[in-house]
C-alpha cells in the first residue's frame, strides 16, 4: 500500500466545491510559518471546472526535493488559471502576530489575483489547515474551506504549496550574500544549529522575527 505522505494529490475536494456550485477554486497554501527570519508567504492557484491534468509529480512541497520543486513551479502556474503569492514581512508578523500576517499575506495574493482579471466573486477557497486566516482581513467575504494536510491531498492547494515555497526559498538565497554569517542559502531561515549558532553569536538583523528570538 502507498504510504498517505507519498500518495499523489487529487482534485476530489475541488469538485465537491464545484459540484456545490463554485466556478472556479482557489487552492491556498502557506510557508515560512514557522522559520526564525523572512517573510510568511502564501501561495494562491485558481482552477476551473475542466482543467488538465495536474502537474505528474505534484505532492505537497514538504516532500519533494529542491530541484524538483523549482522543475515544478511553472509547471504549476502553467496548469492554473492563475497564480499569486503574497508575503508578510517579518516586522509585520512581529506587529501583528502569526496568524494576522497569514491574513495580510493571504489579502495581497487575493489583490494580486484580482489584478490579473481572476474572477475572485465566483471562486470558492480551498485552504489547508483548520483555520480561515483570509475571511477576517477581507471587506467581502469569500466561501473558505479549510481542510487539514490539504497541501498533501488537494492538488490545487499542493501546487500552491509548490509556487509559494519556490518563491520564497529563492527570496531567502538571495537576501545570503548580504548575511551569509546566517546561513539562509541552505536553512531558508528555519531553526537549523547553524542558524541559531549564528544568532546567538551576532544578534538578530532586520530580517529576524524579534519577537520569535529569545
Amino acid at each position: 500500500m502507498t504510504p498517505v505522505s507519498s500518495a499523489a494529490p487529487t482534485l476530489e475536494a475541488e469538485r465537491e466545491l464545484f459540484a456545490s456550485g463554485a466556478r472556479y477554486v482557489i487552492g491556498v497554501d502557506e510557508v515560512g510559518r514557522g522559520a526564525l527570519a523572512g517573510p510568511v508567504a502564501v501561495g494562491m492557484v485558481v482552477i476551473g471546472a475542466q482543467m488538465p491534468a495536474h502537474p505528474e509529480r505534484l505532492r505537497d512541497s514538504k516532500l519533494l526535493s529542491e530541484a524538483v520543486r523549482e522543475e515544478l513551479a511553472p509547471l504549476c502556474a502553467g496548469w492554473g488559471l492563475f497564480s499569486a503569492v503574497g508575503e508578510a514581512s517579518p516586522a509585520e508578523i512581529d506587529e501583528h502576530g502569526i496568524i494576522a500576517a497569514l491574513g495580510l499575506a493571504g489579502w495581497r495574493a487575493l489583490g494580486a489575483l484580482r489584478a490579473a482579471g481572476a474572477p475572485l466573486d465566483e471562486a470558492s477557497v480551498l485552504l489547508d489547515g483548520n483555520h480561515d486566516y483570509l475571511n477576517p482581513v477581507l471587506e467581502t467575504r469569500m466561501a473558505v474551506t479549510t481542510r487539514i494536510k490539504g497541501d498533501m491531498t488537494c492538488a490545487s492547494v499542493a501546487a500552491a504549496s509548490v509556487i509559494a515555497k519556490v518563491h520564497r526559498d529563492r527570496f531567502m538565497v538571495g537576501l545570503h550574500d548580504a548575511f551569509p554569517a546566517y546561513g539562509w542559502a541552505s536553512n531558508k531561515g528555519y531553526a537549523a544549529p547553524a542558524h541559531l549558532a549564528a544568532i546567538a553569536e551576532l544578534g538578530p538583523c532586520d530580517h529576524h522575527r524579534r519577537t520569535w528570538i529569545h
